[in-house]
């Protein structure tokens, strides 16, 4: 009997093709990222990267690009967050075509809509805007705005699931003890799905931090005026200045890393708390 039984159990503990297979996709992806990033950095010279650093053109391209993510990450929040807890609670048919055109930035290649939102504030709106001192085309605020359209499809999509990821029975409890619509939403679910929250944030900001597309239609190419780190890159390699770009690229690299595995890492720390 303890002979058949020590058979089954090792016949348990063998792993099944099924798996090995799934392993074997898995590992196979890493080890191409892997060698993908290996093969940026190891193309880059670290004497450059740190001449680089100390350009006054880098300067600008990372400290516009920063400020310019963080506020369009911002607005994207301000749109993003009571979108995803109407997509999330509410359930009748004609949600299904408002979260199908939410969706349209994400679908669509940035050029166009680069170009969709050229129209609308060139055409469109610009001479409204420019009454109000708003121009958006060819200026900094063009960038903002390009980076705002692309970004916050992806933090609706992470903050609709995040609220979904939440039990209503705990806001119906909250409700019959009183609390109004208002303090449910904020000492109920936004508490509840923080890290849902502040993941589709991260993602939001990381998207609107590479931008390029739709950011050189609105806001165009200009250097030391609307050179973001990815319109860096793009210049240099078109004048064939391969060392700035690639330890531009480098340094963009390093960023998004450091961003994710910091999310990762506390997004970890909070669910064993």
């Amino acid at each position: 009997m303890v002979s058949k039984q020590k058979s089954k159990a090792e016949k348990r503990r063998k792993p099944s093709p099924f798996y090995c297979f799934f392993w074997l996709i898995l590992i196979s992806l890493v080890m191409f990222l892997a060698v993908l990033i290996y093969g940026l950095i190891s193309y880059g010279n670290w004497g450059a990267i740190m001449a680089i650093i100390r350009d006054p053109e880098f300067h600008f391209s990372l400290t516009f690009t920063l400020r310019t993510s963080m506020i369009a990450t911002f607005f994207a929040a301000l749109a993003a967050i009571p979108s995803g807890y109407l997509l999330a609670r509410c359930k009748k048919p004609g949600m299904v075509l408002i979260d199908t055109l939410l969706d349209i930035p994400i679908v669509l290649p940035p050029l166009i809509s680069g170009i969709a939102l050229l129209i609308l504030f060139g055409p469109l709106l610009g001479g409204y805007l420019t009454k109000l001192g708003l121009d958006m085309v060819f200026s900094p605020r063009g960038v903002v705005a390009a980076q705002w359209f692309i970004a916050t499809p992806y933090a609706i999509k992470a903050i609709k699931q995040a609220f979904e990821a939440v039990d209503s029975r705990m806001e119906n409890v909250a409700r019959t003890l009183g609390f109004r619509p208002a303090m449910v939403f904020w000492r109920v679910t936004i508490p509840l799905s923080k890290n849902g929250l502040i993941s589709g944030m991260i993602m939001a900001w990381t998207r609107a931090l590479g931008e390029f597309g739709a950011t050189a239609m609105l806001a165009g190419i200009t250097r030391m005026k609307t050179e973001t780190l990815s319109v860096a890159i793009f210049l240099n390699m078109s004048i064939g200045e391969l060392e700035f770009a690639v330890s531009t690229a480098i340094v963009m690299l390093v960023i998004s890393l450091a961003v994710l595995i910091a999310l990762k890492v506390f997004l970890r720390n909070e669910v064993k708390v």
